[in-house]
């Protein structure tokens, strides 16, 4: 889900990376190399898993009345706090908070 939401270049998902100096390009080649590149690998739309059902459920109540966007969906992937996207992206701001040497 989070490949499909940085394919979308929302800006709000870019903003809220950028906060914690997140690299967007660096999270997507991250993504891209976990899930594989091979033909095997690709499907249309997004595998709706017991976490994907996990996630939308917190996006929708981060929503409350409004439509559930991006970013919603965005957050609840970071509040999730488990599965692939959420490691990586913990990762990517380990590396950012890391003393440069």
């Amino acid at each position: 889900m989070l490949y499909a939401l940085l394919e979308e270049h929302d800006p709000a998902i870019e903003a809220a990376l950028g906060q914690q100096a997140i690299a967007t390009a660096e999270v997507h080649a991250e993504l891209k190399r976990s899930l594989g590149t091979g033909e095997d690998r690709m499907w249309e739309g997004i595998l709706v898993t017991p976490r994907v059902r996990a996630i939308v459920r917190i996006a929708e109540e981060r929503a409350e009345q409004r439509d559930v966007e991006p970013i919603d969906l965005f957050e609840a992937i970071v509040r999730s706090g488990g599965g692939l996207a959420a490691d990586i992206l913990s990762r990517a701001k380990r590396n950012t908070e890391a003393p440069s040497q």
